[in-house]
């Protein structure tokens, strides 16, 4: 049974539940054993996950949050970053899913959030045992 952790960015309540929902459930259904850590924002998920890392304690990771584009070029660079910093650790080796929704409106998260439609956070999650048994096989 591997660990996994689900690092989530926690801004918008009712859309992270219901990708965190998702996640959990397609860990579950694979055997695996599920934790949440919670950081401030999106760009803190890449940094989090070197940290727990070092623990040892995890095999594979999941990022979760929600950015919905605002006024200012802000959305940009937190949409960009984050999956650049989730991409250079699965470059590096990582077994990592990449759950962080980027979307220009609220109803866009809500149907990709939402377990029952298009269930971003479960796909993530097996993005990242999908993943996490090629590090097993090759490494």
């Amino acid at each position: 049974m591997a660990r996994i952790l689900i690092v989530e960015a926690r801004f918008y309540d009712h859309l992270n539940d219901m990708l965190i929902a998702g996640a959990k459930a397609a860990i579950k259904a694979a055997g695996h054993q599920a934790d949440v850590l919670t950081v401030p924002g999106a760009l803190e998920i890449p940094g989090a996950i070197v940290l727990a890392d070092q623990s040892g304690l995890y095999d594979a990771y999941v990022g979760i949050g929600v950015v919905i584009r605002g006024e200012t070029y802000h959305f940009e660079i937190v949409a960009g970053e984050s999956a650049r910093g989730i991409m250079a650790l699965t470059m590096d080796g990582m077994a990592i899913g990449n759950g962080i929704l980027t979307v220009e409106s609220e109803e866009q998260a809500l149907v990709r959030a939402d377990p029952a439609q298009k269930d971003k956070g479960g796909e993530a999650a097996k993005a990242a045992l999908a993943l996490l048994a090629l590090k097993e096989q090759y490494g």
